[in-house]
Order: structure tokens, then sequence, then C-alpha cells
């Protein structure tokens, strides 16, 4: 691989990209990368991280409420959305400080600006041509702006994390993670919130009873959530937007929030020009090894709209350096993936949900607990929490754990390797709980749901 100034060549400074890169390089590799923005991609600067940081923040007019149950008294409060912001960005540039320490570490040599590709082994940056034996597609997606009237006056997920104030009046569209999480930012943090969906429940493609259970819960905490129906239009009214709904409706907001999806970051790269296939809906198409049509070039995490997933790029990542450059030894497994909402309450999932679970084994059982958690006792807040597990009735294996409540996530991943194991019911009722936790009621449910 002499003959090319690399032998991989990387396109995207993403969790995918840039570990990708670090592994081959410390397989002996010779690594360059491509970062138009900020390193660290959408999880790091417009996603997962500063989500969970103003998430925590949204939390914490709960717990002074809480507080009082337990005899505390807290005194007058007050919530600054711009130390916010500014606490929250001096984190990501720290982050994004540490990706580049971490390139720099493996003697991954970084080119700052667009790339795009000139044939199956020449990428171009800045006028500058670089060759490559392999060329590795990391460059993620972007969200999905409806085509409606009006649409201009709307923002999408990347603007949410830098608006200069928090709008008092919001309207949310749709109805999947990012919808939610940020509707409950919102909601928390002290704006009123409309959340408008065109479908019938939250979370579409989980199991469907964690989307109603989370519905109920985001209303009583105060926000208004619209089923079936959707944003006709957006009109300026005054300093604010006019948001026509498909039910005839109008609503006033200071902030409309598309969340509607995401599409993958392929346009401009020069992916066709180099004879690389995309699907129809713009993604790169690539094979189990992550191999498109072009055998040198390679695509990993959003791009290839598989499943979107920081954690899943990752492995994606180290699966493609580790078969290039360290006689393979790594395999992309998508089953069982656990995964968290960091909506209020948040979301656990792991696993099948009931729905795909039947099509898949015909007959399972299901085991359920609602609860309020013990917190709650003193606390006086209304909070309850939902717990699910699915069982194939013939092998008693677990096949699905779920849950709406305080901490879903930390507790799912734990349980996310007993499904990877296989643990089966009897498994789970052999194991003995901590007590008090919400986590023990997954190994205290014996009677299975009528």
């Amino acid at each position: 691989m002499s003959q090319y100034d690399y032998d991989l060549f990387t396109i995207g400074g993403g969790s995918g990209g840039v570990r990708a890169s670090r592994f081959a390089s410390q397989y002996g590799a010779r690594v360059a990368i491509a970062e138009s923005k900020d390193l660290g991609g959408t999880c790091v600067n417009v996603g997962c991280i500063p989500k969970k940081l103003m998430s925590y923040s949204a939390h914490f007019h709960e717990d002074f409420a809480d507080a009082a149950g337990f005899g505390w008294t807290v005194g007058e409060t007050r919530f600054d959305w711009a130390a916010l912001i500014a606490a929250k960005d001096k984190e990501i540039a720290r982050l994004n400080g540490i990706y580049r320490k971490i390139l720099d570490g493996a003697k991954v040599d970084i080119v700052e600006g667009y790339a795009t590709m000139e044939d199956a082994h020449t990428v171009s940056v800045n006028g500058k041509r670089y060759t490559a034996a392999h060329i590795l597609v990391a460059t993620g997606g972007h969200p999905t702006v409806p085509e409606i009237p009006g649409k201009e006056l709307g923002i999408v997920s990347d603007d949410f994390f830098h608006l200069t104030a928090l709008p008092k009046r919001s309207v949310v569209l749709g109805g999947g993670y990012i919808a939610v999480e940020l509707a409950s930012i919102l909601n928390g943090l002290g704006s009123e919130v409309t959340l408008v969906y065109r479908g019938k429940h939250l979370l579409r493609g989980m199991d469907s009873e964690l989307g109603v259970f989370l519905a109920e819960e985001m209303r009583k905490k105060g926000m208004t959530i619209l089923f079936e129906n959707n944003i006709e239009a957006i009109k300026s009214a005054g300093a604010g937007k006019r948001v026509q709904l498909s039910d005839g409706k109008t609503i006033d907001a200071d902030c409309v929030l598309f969340a509607t999806g995401r599409h993958a970051n392929t346009a401009g790269l020069g992916l066709e020009k180099a004879g690389v296939t995309l699907t129809d809906k713009g993604a790169v198409k690539v094979d189990e090894h992550f191999v498109s049509g072009v055998p040198s070039i390679h695509a990993i995490g959003d791009v290839i709209d598989r499943v979107a997933l920081t954690p899943v790029a990752l492995a994606e990542g180290m699966v493609v350096a580790a078969r290039l450059f360290n006689k393979g030894g790594r395999e992309m497994s998508y089953e069982n993936i656990p995964t968290a909402v960091f909506s209020h309450p948040n979301v656990g999932t792991v696993g099948l949900s009931e729905e795909d679970a039947r099509k898949r084994v015909g007959e399972v059982l299901i085991f359920k607990s609602e609860f309020k958690a013990l917190k709650h006792t003193l606390s006086g807040n209304t909070e309850r929490t939902f717990m699910k597990l699915v069982v194939d009735a013939k092998s008693d294996r677990v096949l699905g754990v779920h849950m709406v409540g305080a901490d879903a996530g930390e507790i799912v991943q734990g349980f996310a390797v007993a499904l990877q194991c296989g643990a089966t019911k009897a498994q789970f009722d052999a194991t003995i709980g901590i007590h008090p936790t919400s986590a023990e009621e997954f190994v205290t449910m014996r009677t299975p749901a009528a």
C-alpha cells in the first residue's frame, strides 16, 4: 500500500470516524482524517452530550419541589438560560480538544476542511489531493426539514443548542427520540410546550406501551400532546409565529422546532463520481462488512442509515479497522442493542418489543409492573414508573426489557448484558434484587399479564 499517501483516509471526524481512525493507526496503518467542523460530530456538538447536559438542568425544578417532602426549604429559584448555554459550550469545547488529543496521540493526521472524492482512491481537501488504499465515509447525518409553507420560520435540533434565549411558547413537531427529549427540556426549563405528532403514540419502533405511558407522564408535567395531527403552515405573527395545524386549529409560538427525522450526509461528497451506490434515501449502500459497491470505499454510522446511535457507529468503526488492518477478529451484531431516551421521565429499552417478539417467536409471556417510586411516596410527585419483560413462552428466554422511569438507561444497560448472554426468565427469578430499588422489580415479577 506504499503507492498511496495513506492506508486509510477517513472523511468525517465524528465518533465513528475517530474510533475507526484511531484503531486503524494502532494496528499499524497510516491514517488521515478530514473534518470541516468541530471534532466529535453530531453526538458531541449538537446531540447526545449537550442534550443530556441540558436535560440535567431541566430536571432541577422538580428536584427543588420534591425536596420539600423531605424536610427541605428551598428559597426563591431563578433559571439563567445564557449561563447554561455558556457552561455547555465550555464543556463541548473541552471535548473537542480531547478528540484532537486522541487523534494526535494515535498519530492520525488531521486534515481540516471539506473532503470530496475524486475516484476510488483519491480525496480532495481545500484543493489538495490525497490518495489512500482505503477510504472510509463517516459523515453522519443532518436533521430533516419538512416541506411546509413557512418552514424557514422553524428550527431543527442543531439550532436548538444555540438559541439565545428560552422561548416562552414552543411547538415541537415529531414523536421520536429527539422530539420527546427536546420537548422535555423546554418544558422542564419553563417553556409552554405543545408536541404535535402525526402518529397514534410516541416512540414508533419501540414497544408501543412505552410511548403510551411516556405521553401520560409528559402530560402530567404540563405538556400538551396532540396526536394524529400535523403542521400545515407557519406564518409570522408579530414577534412570534402562528402555527396552522391539520385539524384546523392554530397555535401561537415563539419557537417551532422540527424533529421529523434525519438524512445521511452524502450530498456534495463526490460519491457517485467515485462509483458509490446510494439507497433511495440517499444513504451509502454497504454490505455486511461495511464495504460499498467500490471495494476500496467503506462507510459506517448514520451515513449508512442502519441504527443511528453513537455506540453503534463506534462498534462499526472498530469492525472496519480490525477487518482491514488486524486480520478481522471483530463482528457486528444489531441484536439486543440497548438504548435510552432522555425524556422526562427517561425511557430505557433493549431487545424485542412485544409486537416484534410475537412476529418472531409466536407465543410470548408478558410481565409488567407499574408503581410509584419510593422517592415519590414523600415528595408528592405524581410520576410513576413502568417496567416490562417480554419472554419466549417455549424457551423461557427473555427477549425484551423495557422501562419508563428515573434512570431507566442506567438500569437497562445492565440487563442488556443478560440478554446478550441469553438469560432466561428463570435466571431472572433466581437473581436476588437490590432493595429498595426500582431495578429489583425486573427480578421480582412473577405473574404474567393476562
